[in-house]
């Protein structure tokens, strides 16, 4: 069954390769259709270790599409008792949305072996590796500050001011998105994410 507007969805989020790990950012807006159905909506998730993504459509499908990812990955290390590569873990995305339906849009981006790395994945279960990107209704307004600011020269310091930037210019702009921030950097120590209050001692350094 497709999706309607009276399914909560709504959504910006950005992911971006920094010269030192991987930065993700969303706001916290769930909408059916012109209600704001949540202000609370958890859009960031973290996979493994140093392995995080965030989601764009309907909230249901997405927590569904997270949890088995999750599960997913916990019993490749189970069996072969090894992390899971970036690359592996988009592969295997992808043919879980292929098998769906799942009314999803998702950034994946981590850290292993070969470095840092960022996937984008649409419903359809294709995927693609990029470098910077934005998904959700508000993704053209952070595709602005995105094209302006970031470098693959920045590092996650810097990163998270862009992403901060991003997301704010999205809130703005899209009724689909707005009330907080979710924020998270992953580099070879791990995956940080921020508090509300860090992420205001951000906005202020801005």
């Amino acid at each position: 069954m497709k999706p309607t507007d009276k399914d909560v969805k709504g959504t910006t989020t950005v992911g971006f390769v920094c010269k030192d790990g991987v930065v993700l950012a969303t706001e916290t807006r769930a909408t059916m259709g012109s209600l704001v159905a949540n202000k609370g909506a958890d859009k960031l998730f973290q996979l493994d270790d140093k392995i995080g993504a965030t989601i764009a459509g309907t909230v249901s499908h997405a927590q569904s599409l997270m949890d088995v990812i999750k599960a997913e990955i916990s019993l490749y290390k189970l069996k072969n008792e090894k992390d899971m590569s970036i690359d592996s873990v988009a592969v295997m995305t992808s043919n879980i949305l292929k098998s769906g339906p799942y009314y999803v849009q998702t950034i994946i981006g981590g850290v292993d072996k070969d470095g840092a790395k960022l996937y984008s994945l649409d419903p359809s279960g294709s995927y693609m590796e990029d470098k910077c990107t934005s998904t959700g209704s508000g993704s053209p307004y952070a595709f602005g500050v995105l094209e302006d600011r970031y470098s693959e020269d920045l590092d996650v310091e810097e990163g998270k001011k862009v992403a901060v930037k991003a997301i704010t210019s999205a809130m703005e702009r899209d009724v689909y998105s707005g009330n907080s921030y979710r924020l998270a950097t992953i580099t070879e120590e791990g995956m940080k994410i921020y508090t509300p209050e860090e992420i205001n001692e951000i906005k202020a350094d801005m």
